[in-house]
């Protein structure tokens, strides 16, 4: 193994954002003089993991290394890692540990039939992501709330090209803009975790890392996420706003792929006016069969409609 191994790239990368969250008075250290990084040392780092400061740089630089099951537990203890960010770091050390990355699969990715029959038939908008956040399928109730994806080449439609697409900037001014994005970046970290390599991650990173200064900056803090949840608030023209719950569910047999479900409190006002809208979006999409020319006006172009998050 050598320093161009791209899981011990990864791991280096994740213990130095790591690193630098952590203030010396976090860990019960005196901050001394002056400082030229902003968290922890290197060495002060090794030292509350019981580590040689050479053996730690050679790990967070990439270089020639094995850390094992121990060192792991005592650099997750000493960085605080919650139970996620442990899984990931081990995660990748494992994978590290290998001479040579496994094989992993890089088939196209598609939906099961039974999936889309369970998309189609549920009651309430959904739609399925696949690895790398593409929206590989949706429901109408999910056309009728989020917008037409038609439009789009099948390549773009991806959930983090879609929230930093430039021409889209209407939620960037929410105030939960910021979260929303790193959960998505999250989860991408996490697949990426699984195969730093794949060409479908590294074009969308490197296409966001090129063009996106926000982008840039939240994916350095190597924040990992392994399922999203939340609330919404929708503002649809003629219904009003529809305050909604979001989750995602990992998909059986499809490794990364997960169904991104909204649901409103039953018998709420928000449940009537998400079937107000689901009713109005069917009785459109039906005219517009009948008269092909005719496009339903309530439905804008995906990731238009004002919205935010909490």
């Amino acid at each position: 193994m050598d320093s161009l191994h791209p899981y011990a790239r990864e791991l280096g990368d994740f213990l130095r954002a790591r690193r630098s969250r952590l203030r010396p008075h976090d860990v019960g250290l005196e901050p001394g003089g002056r400082r030229k990084v902003t968290g922890l040392r290197r060495e002060e780092l090794a030292l509350l993991a019981g580590l040689s400061t050479d053996y730690y740089q050679r790990i967070e630089q990439g270089r020639e290394v094995r850390p094992s099951d121990d060192v792991l537990d005592a650099l997750a203890g000493a960085l605080g890692l919650d139970d996620k960010e442990r899984r990931h770091l081990f995660t990748l050390a494992h994978a590290a540990r290998r001479s040579m990355p496994a094989r992993v699969d890089r088939d196209p990715e598609r939906v099961p039939e039974s999936t889309r029959r369970l998309l189609r038939v549920m009651d309430t908008p959904a739609v399925i992501l696949g690895r790398h956040l593409d929206l590989l399928d949706w429901n109408p109730m999910a056309q009728a709330l989020l917008g037409d994806p038609d439009g789009y080449q099948a390549d773009r439609l991806n959930m983090l090209l879609l929230l930093f697409d430039d021409t889209l900037t209407g939620e960037r001014s929410c105030p939960d803009w910021e979260r929303q994005a790193l959960d998505y970046i999250g989860m991408m970290r996490a697949a990426v975790a699984t195969d730093p390599t794949h060409p479908r991650a590294t074009a969308i990173v490197g296409e966001l890392s090129i063009r996106s200064a926000q982008f840039r900056r939240l994916w350095a803090q190597h924040d990992v996420r392994e399922s999203v949840s939340g609330t919404k608030t929708f503002r649809i023209p003629g219904v009003g706003d529809i305050v909604l719950d979001w989750d995602t569910y990992p998909l059986p047999g499809n490794p990364g792929s997960v169904m991104l479900v909204f649901t409103a409190e039953p018998g709420s006002a928000d449940a009537d006016r998400l079937q107000l809208l689901a009713s109005l979006h069917a009785t459109r999409s039906a005219l517009a069969n009948k008269h092909p020319s005719q496009k339903d006006a309530s439905v804008g172009k995906l990731s238009e409609r004002q919205s935010h998050h909490r």
